[in-house]
């Protein structure tokens, strides 16, 4: 009875309508049920309680037995789960494309564009789309849609070229391998995947500038190469490209959903300016600072992987039930994604993580392990209400961090949301795409940088 007696009294204090874009549907709610009380209660009582939100236990069985079905067929192939391979011949051309999408007549515009992508980055969120593509193929479809008589490819503008005034030498030179006519990933899929690249790549180049990076991947970082204005410029650059390219896929759901994304992470970026929703100078502990960084990591991490899993379900022209589980596990792995990597800038060297190790407290930013240890260290909120900016407030805190559980709650609930994005394929068909689905949620919780 503890466990639902604190989920009541937590779930009356704050309405649905305060987190609209983590819990969008009914199951969602449900789900935030058992989220809220493993936030509320003790690591001790959440480990060792026999009674757990039946929808919780739910999500976790199916989770598991899905886990289990996909290595005894990783098992019976001899082969273990390889995501990249499975969609290792989408991923060929993903950064020559991008590349392509780049190209600028103005060469220092050109070289700045295209500097991020020259370093071999990890390709997650194109991953995610090209396996969600896959998967979604074999779930049922939505009703057909009139016949179109566009004969439109993901190349051709809509408003004439001199009035777009667009110019791009790289445009012509495509040279991605053509669709072969039993492929499951559709053209508009593999688009889809380098748009949600380009995205991620802009916010990368804008976030350099706001936090004064010095590196990024192991090499210099853009705004420290070029200068910030020119870093601003070129992220600005991929964010117009993104927006051509996505137009061009004449989705008009899809490109809301994707257009929604760029104004999800200024947003966020304005809400990790603060801390705490009011940003006080001496703020107290409480639920209301969990829930504003979730919907905070929603904005800036989970937001662009769950709308762009959504949108590869609808260019694929799935059903309504295929569309909501491919966004719901989205979001829930963007949250766990997020969460690990806050847990990493407590656990791992700056030699691994390729940047500056406990680069979150430089910042002034509170991230998941402070907030958990802050509830049983009250002393934590003097030095986050002054965003560490004092002499010794960096070290101070993480020794704090490390005194507490912070850091475990952290990789519990990273845990959970995994389990969660795992239990949302659930009526997925078999598939080796399902499969490398499931396999990056797990390899989430094991990631180390």
């Amino acid at each position: 009875m503890q466990l639902r007696t604190g989920a009541s009294r937590l779930l009356k204090t704050h309405s649905a309508a305060s987190r609209p874009l983590i819990f969008s549907s009914c199951s969602d709610c449900r789900r935030a049920s058992s989220l809220d009380v493993r936030i509320r209660i003790s690591k001790s009582l959440y480990h060792n309680s026999p009674r757990r939100s039946s929808a919780w236990a739910a999500a976790v069985s199916v989770a598991s037995n899905m886990v289990s079905n996909a290595v005894t067929r990783a098992t019976k192939s001899e082969l273990p789960i390889d995501p990249l391979r499975i969609v290792a011949k989408e991923m060929k051309h993903l950064t020559g494309n991008i590349r392509q999408l780049l190209g600028s007549g103005h060469p220092s515009l050109d070289r700045v564009a295209k500097y991020y992508t020259q370093a071999e980055g990890k390709h997650v969120r194109p991953l995610i789309v090209l396996l969600m593509s896959r998967a979604t193929s074999l779930c049922p479809k939505a009703p057909e849609l009139p016949p179109s008589h566009t004969t439109a490819t993901i190349d051709s503008s809509i408003s004439p070229l001199g009035i777009l005034a667009d110019t791009n030498p790289s445009h012509s030179e495509f040279s991605s391998e053509p669709e072969s006519p039993e492929s499951d990933v559709l053209p508009s899929q593999r688009r889809l995947a380098e748009i949600t690249e380009l995205i991620h790549t802009a916010s990368l180049l804008h976030d350099d500038v706001i936090d004064h990076s010095v590196s990024r991947r192991g090499s210099p970082s853009a705004n420290y190469e070029f200068g910030n204005k020119m870093a601003v410029l070129a992220g600005d650059f991929l964010l117009g490209r993104a927006s051509v390219a996505l137009a061009r896929l004449r989705n008009a759901e899809v490109v809301e959903l994707v257009a929604t994304v760029i104004a999800n992470l200024v947003e966020g970026e304005f809400m990790q300016l603060k801390n705490t929703a009011r940003d006080e100078r001496n703020p107290k502990w409480s639920e209301d600072i969990l829930t504003y960084y979730l919907q905070k990591t929603y904005l800036k991490t989970a937001s662009l992987i769950s709308k762009s899993c959504r949108a590869a379900a609808l260019l694929g022209r799935a059903d309504a039930t295929t569309v909501d589980a491919a966004y719901s596990y989205g979001k829930n792995l963007g949250l766990a994604f997020q969460l690990v990597d806050d847990m990493l800038d407590y656990t791992k060297s700056g030699k691994d993580l390729g940047k500056p190790t406990g680069a979150d407290l430089e910042l002034g930013l509170a991230t998941a392990p402070l907030l958990f240890a802050w509830k049983t260290t009250p002393d934590l909120g003097i030095l986050v209400g002054r965003k560490f900016g004092q002499e010794g407030d960096v070290q101070r805190a993480r020794e704090l961090v490390y005194k507490s559980d912070g850091i475990e709650q952290t990789r519990v609930l990273a845990e959970d949301y995994s389990q969660q994005a795992i239990a949302a394929l659930q009526t997925f068909p078999d598939s080796e795409a399902k499969d490398g689905l499931i396999e990056m949620a797990m390899n989430t919780l094991k990631r180390q940088k």
